[in-house]
């Protein structure tokens, strides 16, 4: 027990002065059963197991460290996912058969907003989106229906997605009258707003019924999720996610930074 005991503490000091070691330990000492000498081996997994155990009780420290590794390990994957799916113009953040996209389909710059129709913010930012796209030829806008204010705004999305897939020609205009419109965007005002702007109920209603909402709305909560979003209006421009109404005149120096140096901050 003894000489086990002191194997374990030699593997140990090696390791203390290491973080990244500190992680590997706890497997290691675990392991270590299997490459200790046969005398050793002889030894149940029961004593193998209170050894480990007093140890990590005397030290508890190794424990600590191996949860903030693994925690920094876990945030670097993440933030390499994320800066992975930004930098890929095929990702589903800005090619997907789901989305709406508006102005030019082969523009240089993509904007990318997550919206919901019941948000406040997103009635108020929609004229810098219109101002932006009305002044600018070259840049392409992808729509993300991101219905995250309850019911009512999940069943405003569902029409939305149906109007989408019915008359995509369509969909700007019922956009607008939708989201600026007064009251709370549900399923009457939505289908209103599709029928007033010329869209069948009939063709709406097979679309609503179908799988393709539940797939695009489904798509967009994993890409917000992944990009860390809980709110609306939520942009992201280049490789750089920007949350809240930030207004035109920011929007606007990002997309020409992007256009001038790549970046959506010109240093």
């Amino acid at each position: 027990m003894k000489t086990i005991k002191r194997y374990i503490e030699r593997l140990t000091k090696s390791a203390a002065k290491n973080t990244a070691q500190s992680v590997a330990l706890i497997a290691v000492v675990m392991m270590s059963a299997l490459t200790l000498p046969a005398t050793a081996q002889t030894l149940d997994k029961g004593a193998i197991g209170e050894i480990v155990r007093d140890y990590l009780l005397e030290n508890p420290e190794v424990v600590r460290d191996a949860l903030i590794e693994l925690d920094r390990r876990e945030k670097e994957a993440e933030a390499v996912a994320l800066q992975q799916m930004v930098e890929d113009p095929q990702s589903p953040l800005f090619s997907s058969e789901f989305q709406v996209v508006l102005g030019n389909p082969d523009g240089d710059v993509t904007l990318v907003e997550f919206f919901d129709y019941n948000c406040g913010y997103c009635k108020r930012a929609y004229s810098d989106l219109a101002r932006l796209l009305d002044e600018d030829e070259n840049l392409r806008v992808v729509l993300k229906e991101f219905p995250v204010l309850g019911q009512p705004s999940a069943e405003a999305a569902r029409v939305a997605v149906a109007v989408n897939k019915v008359a995509p020609e369509k969909y700007a205009e019922f956009h607008e009258k939708l989201l600026l419109g007064r009251g709370q965007a549900n399923h009457a005002s939505s289908m209103e707003a599709a029928i007033d702007v010329g869209v069948s109920k009939s063709d709406l209603e097979v679309v609503i019924g179908s799988d393709l909402v539940d797939k695009t709305v489904g798509e967009v909560y994993a890409l917000a999720k992944s990009l860390g979003m809980t709110g609306t209006p939520s942009y992201v421009v280049g490789n750089e996610v920007v949350p809240g109404a930030i207004g035109y005149a920011a929007l606007k120096s990002k997309i020409d930074a992007l256009r001038a140096c790549g970046e959506t901050s010109c240093s």
